[in-house]
Parts: structure tokens; C-alpha cells; sequence
């Protein structure tokens, strides 16, 4: 018996000195391939006429109650409503690109697990989306699937966003200037 507990100890220490240093990039680029254009082109459906004017579209998106109450009419939004969807719609596409370029990841990353929650909540009492159940025989929910993305965003948290990133780039120079 204690070779083969010899054996996994030996397998798992070394896959977790070959995986540790490359689950960041993986995480960045599994991020990258699922979820980036996903961001990019739902903040690109909350344009209006300029960069600083949020179409009718965006704020259906991002206040569906209010935006049913005021009959899909601009005028009908205040200050605050504006604040909050150009929130929203930068953050879809700073935040990703962020995660992606590994540069603030972290704090990138911990903004779109709370962008991801916001969005959820949004889909869930504003539009109607079924959230579905965890632990169920059933993986076609809504908090399924956004579970899956928070759990790959969390990797970047606890891991940092790992050696290719700038990140990376910026900490060894600040560390060389220290020295």
C-alpha cells in the first residue's frame, strides 16, 4: 500500500508544480474564448447616438422594470438611470479587457463576479429568466451557467493573473526599481 500512496503523492505534487503556474493563463484565456465577445457586443447594443448616450435598448437591458413604467421613452430616465447603465456598459467592456491583458486582474475579476451577480439578479427580476436549481439532475439554469463563469473568474483572485500578463510585467519592474 505505501508504494501507491507514494505513486499519487508523486503524481499530485507534480501536477500541482506544472499546473499552479499556468491555471492564471488558462483562466484568462478559457475567459478570453467563452466570454469576452459575449461582454463586448451586449455593451455594444447599449449605445445610442454617442459613447455618452445610452440607447433605449441599454436601459430595457439594464432597468427592464423602469424602462416598461416610462414606455420605452429616453425622457423618461433621470441622472442616476443614465449613471447606471454607462456603469454598466463600460464596466462590460473595461473589465474584460482587463482580464484579458491581465493588467488590475484581480481587482478586474473580483468587478466581474459582482457584474455577473448584478446581471443575474437583473435577468432574474427584470426579465424573467428562470434561475433553475443547484443540485438538481438539471444543468440548464441560469445560475448554472453563471456559476461556471464566476467559478472560472475565481481562479483569478487566488491565483493572480500569472506570469504572461502585465501584471507580471509592471510588478517585476516596480521590484527592480526597489532594488
Amino acid at each position: 500500500m505505501k508504494p501507491v500512496i507514494s505513486l499519487y503523492c508523486f503524481i499530485d505534487t507534480t501536477a500541482q508544480r506544472l499546473l499552479t503556474p499556468v491555471l492564471p493563463l488558462v483562466a484568462r484565456l478559457g475567459f478570453a474564448a467563452t466570454l469576452l465577445l459575449f461582454f463586448l457586443n451586449s455593451a455594444k447594443t447599449k449605445f445610442g447616438t454617442s459613447p455618452f448616450s445610452p440607447s433605449i435598448g441599454g436601459y430595457g437591458q439594464i432597468l427592464p422594470n423602469k424602462a416598461a413604467l416610462v414606455n420605452y421613452n429616453t425622457a423618461g430616465f433621470n441622472w442616476l438611470d443614465w449613471l447606471i447603465v454607462m456603469a454598466g456598459t463600460y464596466g462590460e467592456i473595461i473589465l474584460p479587457i482587463l482580464i484579458v491583458i491581465g493588467l488590475m486582474t484581480r481587482l478586474a475579476a473580483l468587478g466581474m463576479i459582482g457584474f455577473i451577480i448584478v446581471m443575474t439578479f437583473v435577468d432574474v427580476t427584470g426579465h424573467g429568466v428562470m434561475i433553475g436549481a443547484l443540485f438538481d439532475r438539471h444543468s440548464n439554469g441560469i445560475i448554472d451557467q453563471r456559476l461556471f463563469w464566476i467559478l472560472m473568474l475565481l481562479i483569478i483572485p487566488g491565483c493572480g493573473a500569472g506570469r504572461f500578463s502585465l501584471d507580471h510585467i509592471l510588478s517585476r519592474k516596480i521590484s527592480a526599481r526597489r532594488s
